[in-house]
């Protein structure tokens, strides 16, 4: 990990003492080292950059909690596991679909929506209306998108689904219509994100 002639302690030192050259050799120093950690334990809804950052951000706020009794290499690989984990516990803890967490396409399947027939984008359209419905379908319990797959992605009837899943027609028929309540329910949040 370290340069030929990288001194670490001095570089520390002159980092503390608020050298603005010393804070960015070490932001190159430890950006391979922190962009591996962030990688490998990228939560979900946030960007790459936004957690680097966030990581950087408390290793430079910190900096002088760095006691020497361990490389420092390894306070940072701490510092940004630990980041990355406090972010997936947050993402847990809100688990919804937010319009944040839309790619760009995504976001323009849902802007011509409301002109466009039917309640749910056609997943056979394209790339980006099937990436949303996939989102939409992941809120609901396996069984839910079981059926919902099933009957209105696959086509299947309900007879069909009957014999596929060994369930009466009356639990299909009520589970479904909850699912795609459901579903209605989370699309319309984000819809309404959109416009707040």
């Amino acid at each position: 990990m370290a340069e030929p002639g990288f001194d670490m302690s001095a570089c520390l030192e002159r980092v503390r003492a608020g050298d603005e050259e010393a804070a960015r050799l070490l932001f190159q120093h430890l950006f391979p080292l922190v962009i591996k950690v962030v990688r490998s334990h990228l939560p979900r809804r946030t960007s790459e950059e936004d957690l680097v950052q966030m990581v950087f951000m408390k290793i430079f706020a910190k900096i002088d909690q760095f006691s020497g009794t361990v490389p420092f290499e390894h306070w940072v690989s701490r510092i940004a596991v630990n980041t990355c984990l406090n972010q997936l516990q947050a993402e847990k803890i809100r688990p919804e679909l937010r319009w944040a967490d839309l790619s760009e396409d995504e976001e323009r399947v849902l802007e011509v929506l409301p002109s466009t027939a039917g309640d749910f984008p056609d997943p056979a359209d394209d790339v980006a209306s099937r990436d949303l419905v996939n989102k939409l379908l992941a809120k609901l319990s396996a069984e839910d998108r079981l059926l919902v797959n099933l009957i209105h992605l696959e086509g299947h009837s309900i007879e069909e689904v009957k014999q596929i899943t060994g369930w009466n027609s009356s639990l299909i028929k009520v589970r479904v219509f909850r699912a795609r309540h459901k579903l209605k329910k989370h699309f319309a949040k984000l819809m309404e994100e959109r416009t707040s």
